[in-house]
């Protein structure tokens, strides 16, 4: 009887199976195979293999932007991940208006980040920003923000963490709350002082959230790319052209869609091996030893 109906799960699990070939890895074995092809000048599709990766590492404009990409993510990960901890650290707390506290770092999750990407490069505008209007206020000079290639990407990474840490806080805060509030109690009856009690309890037992918001938003920000298409378009002076505003560019600027899938398939695999890195770093001790 339990053998007749060994089909039932399988029949609930396959809608969401169906979708997950259909829009995510049918996607990737067509940019995988469309990576193979170019077109000619009168638009013929044809086969040249690894022609446009040999292209595009030949290419030192690319390994310029690889390089401003990596940069981006060594610096916005960390960050955001920092961020969005200290933020649940604090929506933790009990405290009278802890969820007053806790939706205001969810609203900018409301915000699509196409508006996100216009709201703030009005508020950063050098001459009309209210940002550097504030700053004039209080004598200090004004800042180019987006306008500035020193400042350009730093400017991007703050404006990304303000819209993705909310979102990771709510991750990382479901993984604080399922810690019993009994081990933190027993570690200050034995007299450990706050940071001694989150570096040796709180912290072991968040790896594995840890690990999970670290490769999703390491997915996310490989992927970004909005603002800099809405506010910056790659400047000032490829100061902002990252990877996935690259791959746009081929095909859209350039029609050179064999480039851009290239580019696609490059990017699907710096962050494959990054994510098997990072989580490599979060394994659990009995997990190392298998």
């Amino acid at each position: 009887m339990l053998r007749e109906k060994a089909w039932i799960p399988y029949a609930f699990l396959a809608p969401a199976l169906l979708g997950l070939l259909l829009f995510r890895f049918a996607p990737i074995l067509i940019a995988l195979g469309g990576s193979l092809f170019s077109q000619s000048i009168r638009g013929d599709t044809l086969f040249v293999g690894l022609k446009n990766y040999h292209e595009l590492f030949e290419d030192p404009a690319f390994w310029a932007v690889i390089r401003t990409t990596l940069v981006f993510n060594l610096i916005i990960n960390p960050f955001q991940i920092l961020c969005a901890l200290g933020l649940a650290l604090l929506a933790r707390r009990p405290t009278r208006f802890v969820e007053i506290f806790r939706a205001s770092f969810l609203l900018p999750m409301t915000v699509s980040i196409a508006l996100t990407s216009i709201i703030w490069s009005i508020m950063l505008d050098p001459t009309l920003g209210p940002v550097n209007g504030f700053l004039r206020w209080i004598g200090a000079p004004a800042q180019p923000f987006f306008r500035s290639a020193d400042q350009a990407l730093g400017t991007l990474i703050m404006v990304a963490t303000w819209k993705g840490a909310g979102y990771w806080m709510v991750f990382l805060l479901a993984g604080l709350l399922a810690i019993p509030e009994q081990l933190n109690e027993s570690a200050a009856i034995d007299g450990a002082t706050a940071w001694q009690r989150f570096r040796y309890v709180t912290l072991p037992l968040m790896k594995r959230p840890l690990a999970f918001v670290l490769v999703a938003d390491t997915a996310a920000n490989f992927l970004l790319f909005a603002p800099v298409y809405i506010v910056t378009n790659g400047g000032p002076a490829g100061a902002t052209h990252l990877l996935m505003f690259e791959a746009y560019q081929s095909a859209f600027a350039y029609l050179n869609h064999g480039r851009s899938l290239a580019i696609s398939s490059i990017i699907l695999a710096i962050v494959i091996a990054i994510a098997l890195m990072e989580l490599r770093l979060f394994r659990q001790p009995e997990e190392a030893e298998r």
